[in-house]
């Protein structure tokens, strides 16, 4: 198995602690390249009867009896994304 290089985690602008995700503002800028070209997109599930998009599901996981997460009755909220179009940095979003 090869060894891949880690991959740093973007910080904030202006941030020399890098405490706590970036925030987004009026105007879109990439936390890794400073690019401003954005494309929308979603991330595909194609799990087992998956209905094709993912899913946020707030909270803790627990797992069921076969080792499942238990889901039911639980808040579900679409997953959307931002693709910056220079890097591919995606910046995700539960709404």
């Amino acid at each position: 198995m090869s060894e891949y290089q880690q991959i740093p985690v973007p910080q904030q602008p202006g941030s020399s602690t890098g405490s706590g995700p970036a925030r987004r503002s009026d105007a879109a800028v990439c936390p890794w390249c400073s690019g401003t070209n954005f494309e929308p997109g979603f991330v595909e599930d194609t799990g087992q009867s998956a209905q094709g998009f993912a899913r946020w599901i707030p909270g803790e996981m627990n797992k069921g009896l076969f080792g499942g997460a238990q889901r039911f009755g639980r808040e579900r909220i679409d997953i959307t994304g931002q693709r910056c179009i220079a890097c591919g940095y995606l910046c995700l979003f539960a709404r």
